[in-house]
C-alpha cells in the first residue's frame, strides 16, 4: 500500500472525503510572507497554500507550529490579513498532545528529517509529517534529501513533489544515497524506511486573475500600449543566471516582429537583484530585439504586477535553470486566460499542454556525467550556488527555430491566442486552483493517517545527536544523583531563603525549570532535620525520580541543600 501511494492517483471521491483534515503548519515568515524585498516563488506558493488552508478551515482555528513568539504573532497577523474572521492558534512544539490530536504536521520545504527526529521524543506514530519540494538544487536541500534514509521518517510521512521532473530528481538522489550506504557499510540497509513521494502540483487562486475589459484597457493605457500592439509578458525574478536566460526570448520576439509585421511590446515584470543584472537585461534587449519595445515593471508591487497581467496578450517563460522545480507563473497565465509559451522543462512539462494551452519548446542538455566539474567546483566552494546555477544554465539550449515559429503564430493569430487562453483558463480552474489542490493535500493526509499505526513501533527516544545532556555528558561529573544519594538541608539554610535566591538574575533566567514555591515546600518538608534519600524525597513529593533529581541539583547549586554519595555504604 505504501508503494502504491507514491504516485498518488487521487480521485474526486477521495478529494471530497478528507475535507475535515487540517494540519499544524510549520510557520516562519520567510516561508509565507510576500512583502519582503526579495519576492521568491516559494513565498508566493506558501501564501497561496495558507490562503487555501484558511478558506478550508471553516471557522476552526488554524494552528501555526513554531517555537518563537514573534513567528506566532506573524502567523496570526498573516491569517487575519487573509480573513479577519479566521482564527489562528499558536501550537508550541512543547505541546505534543495538541499536535497528536491534529495528527498531521506540514512544513513548506522538503527537509522533514529534523522534524522526524524531534518526533522521536513522543513516538514515530504520533503524527504524520508532510513536506514539499521547491528548489532541489542547493546543497542544503540536497543534504536534507540524502538524510531521509537515515532519518526516522516513516511510510506515513510524505515529501510532496510538485512535478514528475522533480520527483525524478529526488528518486535519483535517494538511489545514489542507497548505493553510497551500501558501499560504506558493506551491504544495503536491512531497513529502508522512506516517506511517500506523491506528485501534487502547486496551485493558484484563479479568481485573482480575472480581469474585465475596462481593467484591461486601463492597464494597456498605463503602459502606453496601442490597440495594434501585441504584448508578450514575462513574470518572475529577472535573473539570467538563476531563473530564465532571456537571449532566446529576445531573439524570437525580434523574429516574430519582423516576420509578422506586428508591433510587439515585451513586458518583463519582476525585480533585479542588483544594478549590474539590470544593465545586462536592458543592454541584451537593446542589442537583440531592437524592433521590440521593452517595458520593465516591478513585480514586487501588487498594482504593477496586476496591470502587467491585465495588459498582456500572451505569456512567455523560457525557464532553463535547475533551481526551478514547478513554475507558478504559467499557471497564473492560464488563469488569466493567456496563451502560454514555455520551455519543455521541469514542471512546465506537466502543466502546459502543448498545442492546447500554448506551446512547449524542446530543450537540450549534455548527457549524464558531463557536469562533474560543475558539481566539483560548487562542492569545493570555488563557485557559489548562484554561480553554479548560472554556469549550468549556459549548457541548457532550446530549439530556436521551433520557438520563433510558435511565437510568430501567437503574435499574428488573435483567434489562436483566444482559443488557447480559454483552454488554459478552464484547465487552471479544473486542476490548479488552490481549492482543488488543497483537497488533494487533504486526501493525501487521510491516506497517510490510514497508514499510521495506532501503537508505537519500537524506536529510540531521541536523535543520537540530541541526547539528554546528562546522558551525553555523564562522564563529566564526580558523582551523579542516584536513588540512594543522601540529600540534607545545608547548615544555616532556611526555607525562606529560596524565593530571594530563585529571583536573583543569576538564577532566574532558568525560572521555568525551578521548583515552584509549593514544590520547594514539599521537598523541604521531605528532607526533615536529618535528610533523606533522593528516592524517598521523590516518593514523599509524588514526583518522578528525574524531576526530584533535577530539583535537588538546583537547590544544591543555590546552596540550600547538600548531597552525599552513599554508594559505598
Amino acid at each position: 500500500m505504501a508503494r502504491a501511494l507514491r504516485g498518488f492517483p487521487f480521485t474526486e471521491e477521495s478529494l471530497q472525503a478528507a475535507t475535515d483534515i487540517h494540519p499544524a503548519i510549520v510557520f516562519e515568515p520567510d516561508g509565507y510572507r510576500t512583502d519582503g524585498a526579495r519576492l521568491m516563488g516559494r513565498q508566493a506558493a506558501g501564501l497561496g497554500f495558507l490562503r487555501a488552508a484558511v478558506a478550508a478551515s471553516r471557522g476552526r482555528p488554524l494552528a501555526g507550529y513554531t517555537a518563537r513568539k514573534a513567528s506566532a504573532d506573524s502567523f496570526a497577523k498573516t491569517v487575519a490579513e487573509i480573513d479577519p474572521q479566521a482564527r489562528a492558534q499558536w501550537l508550541n512544539p512543547l505541546r505534543p498532545d495538541a499536535l497528536q490530536q491534529l495528527g498531521h504536521l506540514y512544513t513548506p520545504g522538503p527537509g522533514i528529517g529534523e522534524l522526524a527526529l524531534q518526533r522521536l521524543r513522543v513516538g514515530t506514530h504520533a503524527w504524520s509529517i508532510t513536506g514539499v519540494t521547491h528548489t532541489t538544487a542547493s546543497h542544503g536541500v540536497m543534504d536534507s534529501l540524502v538524510e531521509l534514509p537515515i532519518a526516522p521518517v516513516m511510510p506515513w510521512d510524505a515529501v510532496i513533489c510538485t512535478s514528475h521532473a522533480v520527483r525524478g530528481t529526488v528518486e535519483t538522489v535517494l538511489e545514489a544515497q542507497r548505493d553510497y550506504l551500501a558501499w560504506r557499510f558493506g551491504e544495503k540497509p536491512r531497513q529502508w524506511s522512506l516517506p511517500q513521494l506523491p506528485v501534487i502540483p502547486l496551485g493558484v487562486h484563479c479568481a485573482d486573475f480575472e480581469f474585465g475589459a475596462q481593467e484591461r484597457r486601463a492597464a494597456r493605457e498605463s503602459l502606453r500600449v496601442a490597440a495594434d500592439e501585441v504584448v508578450a509578458l514575462f513574470v518572475g525574478r529577472l535573473s539570467f543566471h538563476a531563473k530564465a536566460h532571456p537571449h532566446a526570448m529576445y531573439a524570437a520576439l525580434e523574429a516574430a516582429a519582423q516576420r509578422s509585421g506586428h508591433k510587439v511590446v515585451l513586458v518583463q515584470c519582476g525585480w533585479f537583484a542588483n544594478d549590474a543584472i539590470d544593465r545586462a537585461f536592458r543592454e541584451g534587449a537593446a542589442a537583440t530585439c531592437p524592433s521590440v519595445r521593452c517595458v520593465f515593471t516591478d513585480g514586487r508591487d501588487e498594482r504593477a504586477r496586476r496591470a502587467s497581467w491585465a495588459a498582456a496578450d500572451l505569456f512567455i517563460s523560457l525557464s532553463d535553470n535547475i533551481q526551478e522545480t514547478f513554475g507558478l507563473t504559467p499557471i497564473e497565465a492560464m488563469a488569466a486566460g493567456l496563451p502560454v509559451l514555455v520551455t519543455d522543462w521541469d514542471g512546465y512539462k506537466d502543466t502546459v499542454r502543448d498545442g492546447v494551452d500554448g506551446f512547449r519548446i524542446a530543450t537540450w542538455t549534455p548527457p549524464a556525467g558531463a557536469g562533474e566539474r560543475l558539481a566539483w567546483t560548487h562542492e569545493a566552494d570555488v563557485d557559489s550556488y548562484d554561480f553554479y546555477c548560472g554556469l549550468t544554465c549556459q549548457f541548457v539550449a532550446l530549439d530556436r527555430a521551433m520557438l520563433a515559429d510558435r511565437l510568430c503564430l501567437l503574435v499574428q493569430d488573435e483567434a489562436l491566442r483566444r482559443r488557447m487562453g480559454d483552454a488554459g483558463r478552464a484547465r487552471a480552474r479544473e486542476a490548479y486552483d488552490w481549492a482543488v489542490v488543497y483537497r488533494a493535500y487533504q486526501s493525501l493526509w487521510a491516506q497517510l493517517g490510514e497508514l499510521r499505526p495506532r501503537e508505537a513501533p519500537a524506536a529510540p527516544r531521541a536523535s543520537p545527536a540530541r541526547l539528554d545532556p546528562f546522558t551525553a555528558f555523564a562522564h563529566y561529573p564526580t558523582h551523579r544523583i542516584a536513588p540512594a544519594t543522601l540529600a540534607r538541608r545545608r547548615a544555616g539554610a532556611n526555607a525562606h531563603d529560596y524565593a530571594p535566591l530563585a529571583g536573583m538574575a543569576i538564577f532566574s533566567y532558568a525560572a521555568r525549570e525551578q521548583p515552584s514555591a509549593d514544590g520547594f515546600a514539599r521537598i523541604w518538608a521531605a528532607l526533615g532535620e536529618g535528610g533523606a534519600s533522593a528516592e524517598a524525597v521523590a516518593t514523599a513529593c509524588g514526583a518522578t525520580f528525574a524531576e526530584t533529581a533535577r530539583a535537588l541539583a538546583m537547590l544544591a547549586k543555590m546552596g540550600l541543600v547538600e548531597l552525599a554519595d552513599r554508594s559505598g555504604e
